[in-house]
């Protein structure tokens, strides 16, 4: 969301009614979570993608400066392209065991492989 719409009514265009009071869109940030306690399933996915494999990375909960932070690192690691959409890291290719190691030498104890 950029700056401009932070303080933007929320979903309200106009009312009837004249003592209506409008609530401002107050969103808190989430707390980061330890990663010892997080809770990562790692996929391999090959649908709506013309038949490429991506692997994916769900289950994070966060901010989402430190999911983008996790994301590039693990990129980088594994020398490969990627984005961080809705919740998800996704990376090109099949990198599901060397993904699995590096999250667990990160301390993210509780992540597994999921999926075929």
């Amino acid at each position: 969301m950029s700056k401009k719409n932070k303080n933007r009514r929320s979903g309200i265009v106009y009312s009837t009614n004249p003592d209506f009071e409008y609530s401002y869109d107050d969103r808190e940030e989430k707390s980061d979570i330890a990663p010892s306690e997080q809770r990562l399933r790692i996929f391999l996915d090959r649908k709506k993608r013309a038949g490429k494999e991506v692997t994916l990375i769900t289950g994070f909960q966060g901010s989402d400066d430190s999911l983008k932070k996790l994301g590039k690192y693990i990129k980088s690691k594994c020398g490969v392209g990627g984005s961080v959409k809705n919740g998800e890291i996704i990376l090109q290719g099949n990198h599901r065991d060397k993904v699995l190691q590096l999250l667990i030498d990160e301390g993210y104890k509780n992540t597994k492989k999921s999926g075929g």
